[in-house]
């Protein structure tokens, strides 16, 4: 189901893919950007025909720690994630503001665009990240029971610090 309107976790936008060929050498080389990013509230306040693409930036409790690492950044970025059709045209596939979940994608059939975050997508996921927390990742260090032995256990981490039992 689509929808149509801004929540606290969610804001429909519409932009354009924009192809520009470039010659490098001898070879011709497509390049992509988005332009005519359009941040709306519902379909009454622009016009559906003047956009092509209309995808959802979807905000998520589990990426919280990474969205503040984006707005901490010196430019904040939205990035899209696009995959080319059999026709060689760009279609994007989702907008998030996470550039942990964007590389995810880097390394397969897709390609990542990116654009400055305007201002009001800054202090939507500002008042989003009040709302809901900070997500701090903390590691915790464990230790043998020996007290006067500070170290580190030196067990497996991917079993919590734990030994076999061996």
């Amino acid at each position: 189901m689509l929808i149509d309107r801004k929540t606290t976790s969610y804001w429909p936008l519409r932009f354009n893919l924009q192809c520009t060929l470039s010659k490098q050498g001898r070879w011709l080389s497509k390049s992509w950007q988005v332009t005519q990013l359009t941040l709306y509230q519902d379909q009454t306040t622009t016009e559906l025909g003047r956009y092509l693409c209309q995808r959802s930036l979807n905000l998520c409790r589990a990426e919280r720690s990474d969205y503040r690492f984006n707005l901490s950044s010196q430019s904040p970025h939205l990035f899209f994630v696009c995959e080319e059709d059999p026709e060689s045209q760009l279609k994007p596939l989702l907008i998030t503001a996470s550039q942990i979940v964007a590389a995810g994608y880097m390394d397969g059939d897709y390609q990542v665009l990116h654009i400055a975050m305007p201002l009001a997508v800054q202090a939507w996921i500002e008042a989003y990240l009040g709302r809901e927390g900070e997500l701090i990742e903390v590691k915790k260090r464990r230790y043998h029971a020996n007290a006067d032995n500070k170290q580190p256990n030196s067990g497996n981490s991917h079993c919590g610090g734990r030994s076999n039992g061996n």
